[in-house]
Formats: structure tokens, sequence, C-alpha cells
């Protein structure tokens, strides 16, 4: 502010002294100018008043030069000063509205992000959310017999009891997904695992009539990842893959799962027989919310793609040769961080 005044003071000087044919006044715009961003639109307007006053104060009293001259030139420093206050102003303005559109994008995008973690929730969990109903009313046919059968009865409790963990851990996967959170990698074993998924996906394979081929390597090294993902995202293929057989005939419904050493690293492949991948559906399945189901939210893939790079692996698909859709699956072994 001292400045601001010291410069005020010398341009009102110089333009006093000089005659009326040199425009000092017109400073007072550049002035304005180099301080008007730091200024709030009040300041600047009570700034732009006193600048003009001073203009035309100090045309009254410069004693020499050419009265019609110095009339030209004051009116344009007025000019210059109004002008520059305009700009700025608007630029205040435009600053103002650029801000309130980031705190309302930043807004939408909490809530969006919200939306997303609920619907990605929610989505991964509706498998074993069915596998307990389904060992829920397993244990309730096995304790209405005559008499009941509570061993068969306590399985399906365990049932029930496992897959409320891994309700739990899903939900903790997706939130530390969603925050940025490094998921954390242990070693398990690929093979296992994809039974144990494939045992939760049997009563819905039995309903549709289709039939599972494997082909699992034998000692299987150690896969490096995080397990839970790992069977999620299986699900995801395998329910993914029940879908697309529903319009092939029952007698055609194969579902091929494979489990192969390549670079080092350990590759599941999931093939179904169903009618393929579209053009548009192998460059955008990947994409969050895109999906070409009419009940379907388009996050499955794009959540499954996620979780498993985050864990150092790779999720991609194409088409068959002899039909279907196949997708890839690779994760580092142990043997490699090794």
């Amino acid at each position: 502010m001292p400045l601001l005044i010291v410069g005020i003071g010398l341009i009102f000087l110089l333009d006093t002294l000089t005659h009326y044919e040199v425009a000092v006044a017109v400073f007072y715009a550049v002035l304005i100018l180099a301080v008007g961003s730091r200024l709030s639109r009040a300041s600047l307007l009570r700034l732009a008043i006193v600048c003009v006053f001073l203009t035309v104060f100090s045309f009254l009293l410069t004693p020499t030069g050419n009265l019609g001259t110095g009339l030209i030139n004051t009116g344009i420093s007025i000019a210059a000063i109004a002008l520059i206050v305009h700009v700025h102003a608007k630029i205040q303005a435009a600053q103002q509205q650029a801000q309130a559109a980031q705190q309302q994008l930043a807004r939408l995008t909490q809530v969006q992000s919200l939306a997303g973690l609920s619907s990605s929730i929610a989505h991964e969990i509706n498998q074993p959310l069915g596998a307990m109903l389904t060992s829920a009313q397993a244990c309730q046919r096995w304790l209405a017999q005559e008499p009941p059968n509570v061993l068969k009865a306590s399985q399906s409790a365990n049932r029930i009891v496992q897959d409320a963990d891994r309700v739990s851990a899903i939900i903790a996967r997706v939130r530390s997904l969603t925050q940025g959170e490094q998921i954390q990698r242990e070693a398990f074993d690929m093979n296992v695992a994809l039974g144990e998924t494939l045992l939760l996906c049997q009563p819905e394979l039995q309903a549709q009539k289709i039939s599972v081929k494997t082909n699992l390597m034998v000692q299987l090294p150690m896969a490096l990842g995080d397990q839970v993902s790992f069977q999620q995202t299986l699900g995801n293929l395998l329910l993914n893959a029940i879908e697309a057989m529903a319009s092939v005939p029952p007698q055609f419904r194969v579902l091929h799962l494979a489990t192969s050493i390549e670079d080092d690293s350990i590759l599941l492949t999931v093939a179904d027989t169903g009618p393929g991948l579209l053009a548009e559906q192998e460059q955008q399945m990947f994409e969050a919310f895109w999906t070409t189901k009419r009940k379907g939210m388009g996050i499955g893939l794009s959540i499954s793609r996620s979780m498993i790079e985050a864990a150092g692996g790779q999720l991609w698909g194409n088409n068959r040769r002899d039909g279907g859709a196949v997708f890839y699956l690779r994760l580092p072994s142990v043997k490699k961080e090794e």
C-alpha cells in the first residue's frame, strides 16, 4: 500500500508540472493494471475514483500547454482508467465464477465418488450374498428333516460364516482401492482359490446346464497377489460367462478353465462358448459404467481390472477362434519376485 500511494503521488506531481501535451495521467491506468488483481472489487473502484479525481485536479493545476490537447489527453487518461477497471472487474467476476464452478465440481466429485463406492460394493457383494442365501436355504432344509441332519446343517452354517467373512473382506478391498491404498500382496495357490470360487458358482452352473472343463497345471507355483481380489475377479468372469452362454443351446454350453506358467508369471484362462464379444465390447468393456446388459451397472470388469493391476497383475480379454470369449488373468509368481 505505501508503494501504491507513492506511485499515485509521483504520477500526480509529474502530471501537474508537465505541459498539457504530456499525458502522464495515463500511467494511472498502468498502475491500476499492476495492482488491480490484489484488490477487491470495492477497493478497485475506490482507487479508480481517486485516480480520475487526481487526473482532473492535475489538469486544473497545470499552468502551461495547449488547453485543447490537455482536454483530449485528460479524456484519454480517464477512458484508460475506466477501461482497465472494467477489464479487472470482468476478470474478477470470471474468477469468482470459476471458483464457484470448481467448488461445485468438487461437491459433485465427492457425490460421484460416494455413489461409485456404493455401486462398487453393491456389485461386488452380490455373489457372496447369493451364496449365503443358498447356504441358509440348505441349512433350513437339513434342519426340517426328520430327524434333523445336524451335520449337514452345521456345514451350511459354516459356509454362511465363510461367505460373511468374504463380504467383509470385499468391502475392505473396494474401499482401499477407491482411497488409493496399496493392496497387500501375499502368496496363494491359484488352483485352490479357483476351486473354491468354482464351488460357489456350482449351483448357477448346474441351473444353466453348463459343463466345466479344467486344465490346471500340476505343481503350479504360488501366485503373488491378493486372494480375495483374485477370487472376486474370477467370480465376475464366471458369472459373465454364464450369462453369455444363456443364448446358446444347453449342449453347447462349455466353460473352459486353465492355469499355466507364462514368462515366469501364472496365467489363468477363462473361456466360454457364447456368442463372443462385439467390436465395441472389446474396446470398452473395461471402462467404468459401460455395459451392454439391461440391468448391469458396468463396473464389474472395471473394478476387477483395477484390483488385479493393483496387485501387480493384468486382466484382458478377446474373442476365441472357435467362437465365444476368452479372458486372461496374469499374476506374478513367487519365484519371479524372489
